[in-house]
Parts: C-alpha cells; sequence; structure tokens
C-alpha cells in the first residue's frame, strides 16, 4: 500500500521514484531488500509510461546526499495539493526528499480519478512476486485445489499482534506480563497502557483461536472443510490450535505441504513467507481475517479485483458480544449460529460503497480493501491504460 502511494505521488509531482528501502526495524527484523520479494524490473518497466523509477540515486545526487538527505515524514492522509504545495517546493529546493514514513500518507477518498486508477495499476499490475516466490506459491495453489475446495483463514495471533495491540484475552497472566514487557521495550510504540477488556469489548482486538473456532462452526463450515492458516508463528503454539484443531482436522499450513528444504531460502524472512501466504489468500475459495490489519486489507481489495471472490470481513464487535452471551449461557447454541450468520449477510465480499466519515480517516474504510473506482461491477480493472 505504500509503495502504491509514493508511486502515486512521484508521478503527480512528476518526480523521479527511488525503488523503496523497506523497514528493517520491525519486531520480525526481516533482513529482505525490495528485490527480494518483488521483481524489480517488471515494476520499473511496467510503470515507463508514467514514471522514472532507478534502482539506485545517480552518483552525484549519492555525494550529495551523504553530506545532507532531506528527510521528512508526509502528513498523515493528505491529499494531492498538500503535496504540490508542500512537498514539491521542498524537493525542487533539496533536489532529494527521503519521506521516512510513507503509511497512511495519501487520503483514501477524494483523490482525482486518475491518481486512484494509478494506485490500482501499481498494486494489481507492476508489483510482482519474485520468480522464486511466484513458482512455490503456485505449487502450494495447486497442491491445496487438487483436494478440492479449501478457506484461507488468515490468524492473526501472534506475538507483535497481541503485544502491540495490548490484546491478552485467553492468555495465562504469565504470557500477558511477557506481552506488556515486549511493548515497553519498543520505545517506538507510543501505546503503553492498554485495558485488554475495553479493546475487545470495542472490536478491536483479533479473535482467538478458540473464539474463530466457535465462529467457523456457528458460520455454518464442517468438520472436513480444509483450512490452510495463513500466518507466522501462533502466540502459545499448538496448545492455542488445539480447539481449532479438533473442530476442524484438515488444517494446513505451508510448512506442513512444503518440504524443509523448498521452505528453507525463506526461512527466517518473514516478509517473503507471508508473499506465499498472500498468494494462497487470493487463490482460496473463501478468506476469512480474524483481524482487519494491513494484510487483510489489501487481499479483500485484491480479491474484490478478482471478481468480488468471498471473503467474510468479520464484525469483531458484535462477534464478542455474541461470543460472550453464548459462553455465559444466555443463548443457545443455535440462537448464536443465527445471529452470526445474520450479522455476516451483507460482510461476504460483495459490491459496496467505501465508507466515508469526513473528518476522521482513520475511521473510514481503507482505499485499498474497496478500491471502488478502478473496479467494474463484475470485479476487474476498468481500462487504467
Amino acid at each position: 500500500m505504500q509503495i502504491c502511494d509514493m508511486v502515486t505521488i512521484a508521478r503527480h509531482l512528476n518526480l523521479t521514484l527511488v525503488v523503496p528501502e523497506l523497514d528493517k526495524r520491525s519486531f520480525w527484523a526481516d533482513p529482505s531488500d525490495f528485490g527480494d520479494i518483488f521483481d524489480v524490473d517488471h515494476f520499473i518497466n511496467s510503470l515507463r509510461d508514467e514514471l522514472m523509477i532507478v534502482k539506485e540515486l545517480p552518483l552525484k545526487l549519492q555525494l550529495r546526499t551523504k553530506k545532507r538527505l532531506y528527510s521528512m515524514p508526509p502528513v498523515s492522509w493528505s491529499n494531492e495539493t498538500y503535496y504540490l504545495k508542500r512537498i514539491l517546493p521542498l524537493a525542487k529546493k533539496h533536489k532529494v526528499i527521503h519521506f521516512e514514513k510513507s503509511d497512511a500518507r495519501l487520503a483514501n477518498n477524494g483523490l482525482p480519478i486518475q491518481l486512484q486508477t494509478l494506485r490500482c495499476r501499481v498494486n494489481f499490475q507492476a508489483l510482482r512476486f519474485t520468480p522464486q516466490i511466484e513458482a512455490l506459491g503456485r505449487k502450494l495453489i495447486s497442491t491445496l485445489q487438487r483436494s478440492g475446495q479449501f478457506v484461507v483463514l488468515h490468524l492473526r495471533y501472534e506475538m507483535d499482534m497481541l503485544s502491540f495491540s495490548g490484546c491478552t484475552h485467553g492468555c495465562s497472566s504469565k504470557e500477558t506480563e511477557e506481552l506488556t514487557r515486549m511493548r515497553y521495550a519498543y520505545p517506538w510504540w507510543k501505546e503503553k497502557e492498554i485495558d485488554s477488556v475495553v479493546k475487545r469489548l470495542q472490536g478491536l482486538c483479533p479473535l482467538t483461536p478458540e473464539e474463530i473456532t466457535l465462529v467457523l462452526e456457528a458460520l455454518g463450515f464442517t468438520k472436513d472443510t480444509l483450512i490452510y492458516i495463513a500466518s507466522g508463528e501462533i502466540y502459545g503454539g499448538e496448545r492455542r490450535l488445539a480447539a481449532l484443531r479438533a473442530a476442524y482436522p484438515k488444517i494446513v499450513k505451508k510448512e506442513k505441504i512444503l518440504s524443509p528444504d523448498e521452505l528453507r531460502p525463506f526461512q527466517n524472512h518473514s516478509t517473503q513467507m507471508a508473499a506465499l501466504d498472500y498468494m494462497v489468500s487470493l487463490a482460496s475459495d473463501i478468506f476469512i481475517p480474524s483481524y482487519d490489519g494491513n494484510m487483510a486489507r489489501v487481499v479483500e481489495g485484491h480479491r474484490r479485483y478478482m471478481g468480488f471472490r468471498k471473503t467474510i470481513v468479520l464484525d469483531r464487535k458484535k462477534l464478542v458480544e455474541l461470543l460472550d452471551l453464548f459462553q455465559g449461557g444466555a443463548l443457545a447454541w443455535d440462537e448464536f449460529s443465527d445471529a452470526v450468520k445474520e450479522a455476516h449477510k451483507s460482510r461476504m465480499g460483495q459490491p459496496t460503497e467505501r465508507r466515508i466519515i469526513p473528518g476522521q480517516p482513520k475511521e473510514e474504510d481503507y482505499f485499498y480493501a474497496n478500491p471502488q473506482e478502478c473496479l467494474g461491477s463484475n470485479g476487474g480493472l476498468r481500462d487504467i491504460s
């Protein structure tokens, strides 16, 4: 999403874009570069008619930026006027401008149609995974498809998510302490004191593996459903997956389908491993994310582009309410199941208008989850050439 936005901004300002550098300071400490994940030459060549993209700065500018590189974060959720009036003069003055942050720096709504469709063109056409990732991803998909239909469950129940969100429902006191310590150990994470109970009731926590098991059963998924889990290491390991495995024995992960030798080049590279999960998520018959994080949003949008493929976007606030009522004995199973189905009738990835909330961009629907300017009535890109 950030890459697509930065291409769009560079094109709008008629600037040359340097192939993006990826963050290597996150919790996962992934050393992958852009070229380890994406096909660089395809990226550059497929956008040649829109803007110039270079792999590195010319030597003259490299020498200049060694002495002084002008670095800044653009203002979040800004429109094209901000970039023309505030950023372009800075680029002209300093010759090179480095965006030290690029997440959510371009507005979801209110942009000219040509900018919105360029974001889609970058996302759906210019960004292609490396041949190695593509080949292994295709093998994963074909193996799953030989078994019939399959569901991808994006189970965002990993240590970083739980620590930084402060969501500890279902964790032991020892685990809660560990997650809290980790959050305080990262100075760049500003939100330290978090009330897990309140956050969960607001629908702001990922569902636990035990909760998602009940939700899948309530939605009508039977015991013989083939479920591919797209995730990193689940916090609590196999112990936390016990209920899910008991209900759905046909659970698989990439580590079970592929051999250690096939996965070895991607080990310790969480972004490359996520790219494999991304490919499988796109190809699945049904995609269900347990949390609406960045990957879940962009997969949802990509599946809309591919023909509004079925994506069950869980209403976590409603589900938490129903789960507590059911587990507290206030709802019978049939009542719980009917309520869960009713709550998700219109949350299956069908065509819908993107929700706009003036003055609250963080609360509105993300462009990449529903790039409606780029979608025809049956899915697929409108003419963006």
